[in-house]
């Protein structure tokens, strides 16, 4: 039985863009399906009281300084080097979030990965519908059509339910993983998947 890697995912999460291309290596290292559980990370820091690490530990000495040290070791070690800041960061994914939902769930993957680029490595602002539609549009797909369905009310109650549940599950931030049932939080966990996906389902 093929095993799953389930993602909980936000476009406006840096370590969900950093998490991305390990994580598909290793799903694919171990014969595992990646899926995708679009949320809403606005929704889930409100929900849980949590807060961005740069905003949360911007008091604590040497702490964010830190972060950027082990972000930018994390970087080196797996080659992510047109990773950037997006300017407009944090910015708000409502409407990307409920394009990965507007899509079936087998095309998140594709859609993902035509979107990351402008966000994490070109630093276009995504929040512009004319921008968000010529990406849509130079990856092949009907943005007009794609745009209109994000404001279905059944896809955006389903990020709302989608981010509920996550924080149900134990979700406090993104990117959290589930294998096997286990939580897994943070793009420093790839090796304990790693170790998890080894053992005989």
């Amino acid at each position: 039985m093929t095993r799953t890697i389930e993602l909980i995912f936000d476009f406006v999460s840096p370590n969900a863009y950093l998490i991305w291309q390990p994580l598909k290596a290793l799903a694919e290292k171990h014969g595992a399906e990646l899926v995708i559980t679009p949320a809403f990370l606005g929704g889930m820091h409100k929900l849980t009281g949590n807060a961005p690490p740069f905003m949360r530990d911007a008091d604590v000495k040497g702490k964010n300084e830190y972060a950027m040290l082990e972000m930018n070791r994390y970087i080196a070690r797996y080659g992510l080097t047109k990773f950037k800041m997006n300017p407009k960061f944090p910015f708000n994914t409502v409407t990307l979030q409920r394009l990965l939902l507007a899509v079936e769930p087998s095309e998140r993957i594709k859609l993902v990965e035509a979107l990351q680029p402008g966000v994490w490595e070109q630093g276009l602002d995504v929040t512009d519908l004319e921008v968000l539609g010529k990406i849509l549009t130079d990856a092949g797909y009907d943005a007009k059509a794609l745009l209109e369905k994000t404001q279905d009310p059944a896809i955006k109650q389903q990020l709302i339910d989608n981010t509920e549940q996550a924080v149900a599950r134990g979700a406090f931030g993104i990117p959290t993983m589930y294998v096997d049932g286990e939580m897994y939080f943070g793009k420093e966990r790839l090796g304990q998947i790693d170790e998890q996906l080894q053992v005989a389902g």
